[in-house]
């Protein structure tokens, strides 16, 4: 047959040591036994013994060899795969270091951002502190306007009702009381035309000399007129108080959310 062109490597004569003892041994036992049989050929029993233990140890360095081969070429394939798997092991190693890399960055960004987060709300808890305070403060003080205003006004159309009966039932002793008091400063105070500004000062002044005058009807008609401008004021007064009540729970709501 034709020689293949293709020149197959010689595999490397590479032994374990235990099989090189075992045929260290194998030839002294041969040398062992040669010499034995030229110079007692009588004695057979001895070295036949002889030959037997040498046998046995024969075969037990061979089988410690045999296992001594199978490690030493396990050894050798870890040799030849061994570096593939640490290459792998290296990049997987790689890999996971990346990933956790691109982690941490993800997470030290949402910390960053978090921070921001916290910043703005603190800074917003403080802002709306500061607005409920002076919410407060202003809400406060308007209340308090109105609480004097409403009872001005109460007491006016309380005044102005028992000044228009007694008018109306030609009784002008009134005008020495309170009410008669407070009728001549609303005379002065109230947006009166000049007319009746005057009509009204000089019933109060024959009023005061116990005269009746004769123009009651009228003047019952101004007092009438001041008295329903006086509960139209206190009622849009009252009116815009409720309002400011009702923002002021809102805003109070709205702010107090933001603080907690």
């Amino acid at each position: 047959p034709a020689a293949s062109n293709v020149a197959v490597p010689p595999r490397p004569l590479i032994q374990p040591p235990a099989m090189l003892r075992a045929l260290r041994l194998v030839a002294a036992a041969g040398a062992v036994a040669g010499a034995a049989g030229e110079s007692a050929s009588g004695s057979a029993n001895p070295i036949r013994r002889v030959v037997s233990f040498l046998q046995q140890l024969q075969e037990k360095v061979t089988a410690e060899g045999t296992k001594e081969k199978e490690l030493f070429d396990k050894f050798m394939c870890y040799c030849t795969t061994g570096s593939g798997d640490l290459t792998a092991s290296i990049s997987a190693a790689e890999t996971k270091i990346s990933q956790d890399t691109s982690s941490l960055e993800t997470a030290e960004a949402s910390k960053k951002q978090l921070d921001e987060e916290l910043a703005a709300h603190k800074s917003d808890r403080e802002e709306a502190k500061k607005a409920l305070a002076e919410a407060t403060a202003l809400r406060e003080k308007e209340a308090a306007v109105y609480a004097k205003d409403s009872a001005e006004h109460k007491t006016n159309v309380a005044a102005l009702s028992k000044a228009t009966a007694a008018v109306d039932k030609g009784m002008t002793g009134f005008l020495q009381t309170s009410a008669g008091a407070k009728l001549r400063q609303l005379t002065i105070e109230m947006d009166l035309s000049a007319a009746d500004r005057d009509m009204l000062s000089a019933f109060l002044s024959t009023g005061a000399s116990s005269r009746y005058a004769p123009q009651s009807g009228q003047i019952v008609g101004i007092l009438k007129q001041m008295q329903e401008t006086m509960e139209k004021d206190l009622a849009e007064m009252t009116a815009a108080e409720e309002t400011a009540i009702t923002n002021f729970e809102e805003l109070s709501a709205a702010k107090t959310k933001e603080i907690e």
